[in-house]
């Protein structure tokens, strides 16, 4: 089992840039998936970025392609989102989401077991 929890959510104005991170628990972290996910008032969780086991795949959503870059330290235990040029339909709350799955991209939410508590990011126009 593996604990989740993200940080470096806030307030920026379009254009800039924000770095999420993830901090997960547990020993085994190079054999998890991980993947990040936003979701807006009154809309579904969005497939943002996902990374492989090893951190040698990822895979982003259309809407952050060229913009957004996923990355993970095993070692460290931390997957991270660094976001630049965002847009104010990047304000959402962003999830860090894990799986027991080595060499593997996933990219919907049902494919994880594990979950964070979210981190808000606002960005104003």
């Amino acid at each position: 089992q593996v604990q989740l929890v993200e940080s470096g959510g806030g307030l920026v104005q379009a254009g800039g840039s924000l770095r999420l991170s993830c901090a997960a628990s547990g020993r085994t972290f190079s054999n998890y998936a991980m993947g990040w996910f936003r979701q807006a008032p009154g809309k579904e969780r969005e497939f943002v970025a996902a990374i492989s086991s090893g951190g040698g795949r990822t895979y982003y959503g259309d809407s952050v392609k060229g913009r957004f870059t996923i990355s993970r330290d095993n070692a460290k235990n931390t997957v991270s989102l660094q976001m630049n040029s965002l847009k104010p339909e990047d304000t959402a709350v962003y999830y860090c989401a894990a799986n027991y799955r080595i060499g593997v991209l996933l990219t919907r939410p049902s494919e994880y077991d594990y979950w964070g508590q979210g981190t808000q990011v606002t960005v104003s126009s």
